[in-house]
This record gives structure tokens, sequence and C-alpha cells, in this order.
């Protein structure tokens, strides 16, 4: 990546956004010592709850074993395998076999669902998370998290608005909490007008994030768009002043 553009952002974050949290950002690879490899979770681990680490500076990769999950795999692009369960688990379940999330009324609402829904394969053993200002000449992020609190959401959600003649800069998709800030973000990327991805929504995922976060994500190639956007943006005026200094 471009050092100059990496170190222009984090000037123009700080100008107006304050002291908010740099974003994480994601690539694949297949270098294994691009980062430090996330350890075998024994048992089930949400790959959102490992990404704390990330958040407070630490780079880490993760593969299709150590990712945590069979969500985080599938949203990841590591593997296409559902259980044969899961749309008895995403709804109601099955009595003394498969508690059920209730996140969808029916099995056959999961399964309508499920054929609507677009997977992809890793282009890469390994994805790399990394925050902002540890990144390096030789990563090529593929995708840009941010995880905040409405006021900063807000600044980015109207950014993500502010060259576009419609509404829908940004959606709002049903998903895993990996699925926005992953998958996503990462289908959008080739889009010819790409959006960015609001997220954080899942139930499951809640308790490995802050109560007043969401999280919002970018293909890079939108995000880097809009850094160039941002001096003549509503970001100038005394409106977001107002907001600004309550970040």
């Amino acid at each position: 990546m471009d050092m100059e553009i990496k170190d222009r952002f984090v000037s123009l974050w700080s100008k107006y956004f304050g002291g908010a949290e740099l974003p994480l950002v994601f690539y694949y690879t297949d270098d294994e010592g691009c980062a430090e490899k996330a350890s075998a979770p024994v048992g089930h681990r949400c790959i959102i709850g490992a990404l704390s680490k990330v958040r407070r500076g630490k780079p880490l990769c993760f593969d299709a074993e150590t990712a945590g999950c069979g969500g985080a795999r599938r949203y990841c692009g590591f593997s296409d395998v559902i259980d044969k369960n899961f749309t008895f688990f995403l709804s109601y379940g099955i009595p003394g076999q498969v508690e059920g999330e209730r996140y969808k009324r029916t099995p056959e609402l999961v399964q309508k669902f499920l054929d609507q829904s677009t997977v992809f394969k890793a282009p890469g053993r390994f994805i790399v998370f990394k925050r902002w200002e540890a990144i390096n000449e030789y990563d090529e992020p593929e995708g840009v998290i941010f995880y905040a609190p409405p006021d900063v959401i807000s600044g980015l959600f109207t950014l993500a608005n502010f060259d576009r003649e419609d509404a829908n800069g940004v959606i709002a998709p049903f998903a895993a909490g990996c699925g926005t800030i992953v998958q996503f973000p990462y289908l959008e990327k080739n889009a010819e007008r790409p959006r960015a991805v609001l997220g954080s929504f899942d139930v499951s995922a809640r308790p490995f994030v802050g109560k007043n976060d969401l999280s919002m994500a970018f293909p890079m190639r939108r995000f880097l768009q809009l850094v160039d956007l941002m001096e003549e943006s509503f970001l100038i005026t005394p409106s977001w002043d107002k907001v600004r200094k309550r970040i």
C-alpha cells in the first residue's frame, strides 16, 4: 500500500473524527509469515471476539482451521459447507438435538435465504486483519472495517452517500457479524458502484463488540474514493463540527 495514502488518512481522520478508533483492514494471502497466526480454537470461537486483539493493535491471520466456527469459514470464503441441521439451528431448532437461535421464523425461510445467498472462494490460504497504522507497503487491503459509536457511524454513513444521486450508498444486510465485515464488502469490491456495509447487528456476535459500537465496512476501492472527498464534504461544515466535538 502507498504509505503516503496511509499517512494522509490518519491525518484526515484525526482532523475530522478526533480520537475515534482507527479502522482495521483485511486482505488475503498465501504468505504464512504475513502476521501472527491465530491459535486454533478449543471448541467454538467467534472470530469477532478474536478481532478484539487486532483492534488493540496486534495483527492476526486466520485460515480454515483457525477461523473458529463454520460461519466464519463460510463468510471468510474458506468453505461452502453448511451443517445439515443449519436451517433448524437458525430457526426454531430440533427438540433434544439442536437449540434454535430463532433468527428466522421457519427452516423453510432459512433455506430460501440460503438459496439467495452469494458465496465466494477465498483467494488465499489466509485472511489477515491489521489495524490501520500496522499496514506496510507490501500489504494490499481488500476492505476497511470501522467499529464505532453512532456519532462516528453517522459521519461514515453520510460520507458514503456524498457523491451518489441515490439513497443507497450503504446497505445493512441480514448476516452474521463476520459476514458484514468480510463477505459483503468483499463481494461489493468489483461492483460498478460499490457500497459500504453497515453491520454488527448479529445478536450472537453483539457480546464481542462494545455495547455502543456498530461496524461500517468499505471495499478498499470505495474507501479510497471517499478519502479523496473528505475535505470537500460536510466534514468541513459547522454542522459536523458540533458532532465532532462529542467524539
